[in-house]
């Protein structure tokens, strides 16, 4: 039993640095947009640039995994997000881009890989609990961004703070090659990556109703997702007049309810209500706390505040880990991997459009608070899919 704990710590530390990665940026927005004279409201239009290199990744995950093997995959995972941090130091729009495609190019990867270990290491009836602790790592990643980069930005300076966390992924690569041999005894090198492996992923999911379910309802609950954690720090920072470091906290405590939440919908969904009743249950709290989040204004208390955006991070952060074991579940044997490839790439189109039509909501109104309201409409409609879903036909 205990071997069979490497893989989940191994794949918890190497998510939460890719995550710790992909938030950097965001959590220093409002410096960032004053050093290049721009609006601090493009940072969404930097998500959607990750999370597009993520979902061309993402998609040849399968094929990769199997040829080269996990670690391996993740590997060069890491090391793109720490040539990509370090692109994106540079105080250039054109540097910037390419550096936001390099990350998201080493996030896309890391899921499917991760998934394939777990799914062959991890008995089914733990699948949602141990895919649940495995995805803490996205939050503790965010929460480590949102603790120490913006401090260390204000200490030293943002650029400095990128290459900091650059050299943590490259450590992190250089660790893990220490379980490779083992981790990596199943790879098969003689298999060829073919451009038909983008497609695959896709026809497997639209093929299952279960996938096609689980691919839908993760869509809208990235849509929200993303969004609450792009912009977040810029929201409490211009509409409610936060500090930069307490904005900066208030989203590492939005991810501590995440993870702790991730960790209790995946033991509730194992032992009582199964993924659907759970997703279920979950949309319909997103939607509750970011219509509250809404009517927030500089008067409300600081404890209602938080307390909300805990409830929000429990429930908008906290569903992927029960949404993965889902998968797994649902897979074809020893297709894991490929099946996850497939959802998650409807998961991060999610992603690619929910923070610009966040910002654009916002722009329009005048507010952030018109966003927030736009989640609340997203995560009403995942909850109708997943009470439809569930329905006799």
């Amino acid at each position: 039993m205990m071997q069979s704990w490497w893989p989940l710590l191994l794949t918890l530390v190497i998510q939460a640095m890719v995550a710790m990665a992909l938030l950097t940026l965001p959590v220093v927005a409002p410096v960032v947009a004053q050093t290049l004279q721009v609006s601090p409201a493009l940072v969404g239009l930097y998500v959607s640039v990750t999370y597009a290199g993520a979902m061309v990744a993402t998609l040849m995950g399968g094929a990769t995994v199997a040829r080269l093997g996990a670690i391996r995959v993740s590997q060069w995972g890491l090391v793109l997000c720490a040539v990509g941090l370090a692109l994106c130091a540079v105080p250039w729009l054109p540097a910037m881009v390419l550096g936001a495609v390099l990350i998201g190019l080493g996030y896309g990867p890391i899921t499917p890989a991760s998934s394939h270990l777990l799914a062959r290491t991890t008995p089914k009836a733990q699948m949602s609990l141990v895919f649940s602790i495995k995805q803490t790592g996205v939050p503790l990643g965010s929460m480590l961004a949102g603790a120490i980069v913006p401090p260390l930005a204000l200490l030293i300076d943002w650029q400095l703070s990128m290459l900091v966390v650059a050299a943590l992924c490259l450590v992190c690569a250089g660790i893990s090659q220490s379980l490779r041999a083992d981790l990596d005894s199943d790879r098969q090198a003689h298999l060829r990556i073919r451009w038909g492996s983008l497609i695959d992923p896709i026809r497997m999911v639209l093929a299952h109703r279960a996938l096609l379910t689980m691919a839908s309802c993760s869509f809208m609950f990235s849509m929200v997702q993303l969004s609450l954690t792009t912009y977040l720090v810029t929201f409490l920072h211009d509409d409610l007049s936060y500090g930069l470091v307490a904005a900066g906290l208030a989203l590492s405590v939005t991810q501590l309810g995440g993870i702790g939440g991730r960790v209790a919908w995946g033991y509730v969904a194992d032992r009582w209500l199964g993924a659907r009743r759970m997703l279920l249950l979950l949309a319909s709290m997103m939607a509750v706390c970011a219509l509250g989040s809404a009517f927030l204004t500089t008067d409300t208390p600081h404890a209602l505040v938080i307390a909300i955006l805990v409830g929000f991070g429990a429930s908008a952060i906290g569903w992927n880990g029960v949404y993965l074991a889902e998968v797994a579940r649902r897979a074809p044997p020893g297709m894991a991997s490929m099946a996850t490839g497939g959802t998650l790439a409807f998961t991060f189109l999610g992603v690619v459009m929910g923070p610009p039509m966040f910002g654009a909501l916002s722009g329009l109104f005048g507010t952030y608070r018109a966003g927030f309201v736009g989640l609340m409409v997203m995560a009403s409609v995942s909850g109708t899919v997943l009470y439809w879903s569930q329905r006799p036909h």
